[in-house]
């Protein structure tokens, strides 16, 4: 097929051709879809391990004080009581209690965060925070620089262990620094399928490299979207654009758990109006 400006592709583009993947547009993507047939794919993440192309989704650092620049505000989670090494799911919602993005939040110091946001919301999520984190916050949009790949499956600490030892002390939603293929870049346990798993985070220029060094093991194969997909549902994790959106507030999503109302955030006083009319009603 031929390249178009319009649509995007993955450093690893080529190698999915190789293997001939079937591919197709996803929120702007050109990406696998399957390789050997999603059911088997599916089957495979659940009782070994899949390795799959995440490089289309999005990476924020911000820096700076989180209550003086109002990062603390952005997300129904909190941020300023993590630990260095620690990552939360949470939402970013607007004045309606509406969800902008679902996200997963890294705290890679002691005033300096990675979000990893959705493919398909990558420049209105830049956008939102950009208009307003306050005088002080700085927001660089790394998407375009950095590679991800998902290992996902009962086996994957095994793999990853071959090229990492020390990938076994992280814990479930932590992170760690650690060496590969000559650079230091995060890898953190955690995923999209309900398997215990890492994702990795690596230079667009070396994620192909170790994508075949990955595929050398034979216990280990590729996924596409669609076993992606499966595996999600199966655990009742949402999509967004699918299952939440600008229209959808986390209380109606069943996201309530990743809501802190303890300190202010923007959209908590639409769901805390959306609560007391549910208990008026009840």
């Amino acid at each position: 097929m031929e390249k178009t400006a319009e649509l995007k592709y993955t450093p690893l583009s080529s190698e999915h051709t190789k293997l001939g993947a079937k591919m197709a547009h996803f929120a702007g993507w050109y990406m696998p879809i399957q390789y050997e047939g999603i059911i088997a794919e599916h089957n495979h993440t659940r009782t070994a391990v899949s390795v799959f192309d995440i490089c289309h989704m999005g990476e924020f650092y911000v820096k700076g004080d989180a209550l003086k620049t109002g990062l603390e505000n952005m997300f129904s989670s909190s941020v300023i009581d993590m630990p260095v090494g620690k990552c939360r799911y949470g939402a970013m919602l607007n004045e309606k209690g509406g969800i902008i993005d679902d996200l997963i939040i890294y705290r890679t110091a002691k005033e300096e965060w990675m979000a990893v946001v959705n493919a398909g919301t990558i420049d209105k999520d830049f956008a939102h925070l950009k208009s307003h984190l306050k005088k002080g916050a700085q927001i660089e949009n790394r998407s375009a620089v950095l590679g991800k790949l998902d290992l996902q499956g009962p086996l994957s600490r095994d793999i990853l262990s071959a090229l990492i030892p020390d990938i076994a002390k992280l814990q479930y939603y932590t992170f760690n620094h650690f060496d590969i293929l000559g650079e230091r870049n995060i890898i953190s346990r955690t995923g999209y399928t309900g398997e215990l798993g890492y994702e990795i985070y690596i230079s667009a220029g070396k994620v192909a490299e170790l994508w075949n060094l990955l595929l050398k093991d034979k216990r280990l194969k590729p996924a596409g979207l669609g076993a992606r997909d499966t595996l999600r549902l199966e655990m009742g994790y949402p999509l967004y654009g699918q299952d939440v959106d600008d229209n959808t507030t986390p209380l109606e999503a069943n996201l309530a758990k990743f809501i802190n109302f303890e300190r202010d955030f923007i959209g908590k006083g639409a769901l805390l109006k959306k609560l007391l009319r549910a208990l008026r009603v009840l």
